[in-house]
């Protein structure tokens, strides 16, 4: 990247490149092909982060986070996005909605996550509601000063077995100019509550050891002090994260297309074919060429999006747009580079096949292309609505 960076994001990025680069990338391909970190792999890196200031660091300084804002914030997800986030996941940067926490909370919840003695899922995603968050079949009903708790949600994403669930579950319905809507209410459940139940979900093909997980609940009671924020509210709380969840996953998408096009090229710069680097042919030189072009385009949105959000001015569109050209620029380019390095590409030894996989899920995940599309495409038609 070539932004005039300050003296601290450039010590910052310096600092995340050598421990990525020392501490994780080592152990990337062992952890894809096993689809898991070792207990003490995993406890050695989380120690290592919250001793070197990286852990919580989109949590404020004065609860113990690294307060950073989200230009830093985002050259932070961009340099780890380029490993497993099964590994960088033990560098964890918690759901910044855990901020609603209030009175007994604070300590139970917010800050042992910042001391990375507790992990937390944030847990939305149902088998009937992906995107159409306002089909969540979760419910919550009051029962004097309890809820009782039904449903269930999957792809629930952590490299460990978390400790605790933000769930969002539906407690109630208000008019709207479209008819009824559903209230949706944001709860803090432990694990080992009666009537919660955690399994590891499916494996995927990307991502292998950052783990899905299923959860259900099952007539689950949980007193009213276990609401996060408002009742009422909660959609309100996701769709925050949500936003600024698109940026991530963009930012790293850039950090992943750095990588492929440092790898594509110095292969495209020393294998020969025909008596030449094969670099010299336009059908590989082009692809680099298209491959480079999409990485600084990608960068720009994604600081673009970063500093209106520093601002507090960003837009969904802003967080969409970062999200789909870089999700599908690190696609292009990831298919590119398997096109240059030819059969070996797709071969376990290197790293390619595995960034290969890897790209695909961000086209998906927080949000898919389509999504993504639909927010920017409504904005520009807004205005014409009577």
């Amino acid at each position: 990247m070539n932004y005039n960076l300050t003296a601290e994001q450039d010590m910052i990025v310096r600092s995340l490149r050598a421990f990525r680069e020392q501490e994780l990338e080592p152990h990337e391909a062992e952890v894809d092909r096993t689809g898991e970190v070792p207990e003490e792999l995993g406890r050695q890196i989380n120690q290592t982060a919250v001793e070197m200031g990286f852990y919580a660091p989109n949590l404020p300084e004065d609860i113990g986070g690294g307060g950073l804002d989200y230009k830093t914030l985002a050259l932070f997800e961009r340099e780890l996005g380029k490993t497993s986030y099964g590994l960088h996941g033990f560098i964890h940067r918690p759901s910044e909605i855990l901020l609603a926490c209030a009175d007994e909370q604070i300590e139970k919840y917010l800050m042992p996550c910042v001391t990375g003695e507790k992990k937390e899922v944030f847990a939305l995603t149902e088998p009937g509601a992906g995107s159409d968050i306002m089909s969540m079949a979760t419910t919550a009903k009051r029962d004097g000063e309890d809820f009782i708790i039904n449903g269930s949600k999957h792809f629930i994403s952590s490299p460990v077995i978390p400790d605790f669930a933000i769930l969002f579950a539906w407690t109630g319905v208000q008019q709207s100019k479209r008819g009824e809507r559903k209230l949706v209410t944001a709860f803090l459940i432990d694990r080992g509550t009666p009537g919660f139940a955690i399994e590891r979900g499916p494996r995927c093909a990307a991502q292998r050891a950052y783990h899905t997980w299923q959860l259900s609940f099952n007539q689950c009671r949980v007193h009213q002090s276990q609401i996060l924020g408002a009742e009422g509210q909660g959609f309100e709380l996701a769709d925050k994260w949500l936003k600024m969840g698109r940026v991530w996953v963009a930012a790293a998408a850039c950090g992943k297309l750095e990588r492929l096009l440092e790898l594509a090229t110095e292969y495209a710069a020393q294998r020969k074919q025909f008596g030449q680097p094969i670099g010299k042919f336009q059908g590989t030189s082009f692809k680099l060429a298209d491959m480079a072009t999409d990485l600084q385009a990608a960068d720009l949105l994604v600081m673009f999006a970063a500093d209106k959000a520093d601002q507090g001015i960003m837009e969904p569109d802003d967080a969409a747009k970062a999200k789909l050209f870089a999700s599908e620029a690190v696609g292009r380019a990831a298919d590119s580079a398997i096109q240059i390095f030819g059969g070996m590409g797709l071969m376990e030894e290197l790293p390619i096949e595995r960034l290969w996989r890897d790209a695909r899920l961000d086209r998906i995940w927080d949000g898919t292309s389509e999504i993504q599309r639909h927010i920017i495409s409504r904005s520009l038609l807004r205005q014409y609505e009577s």
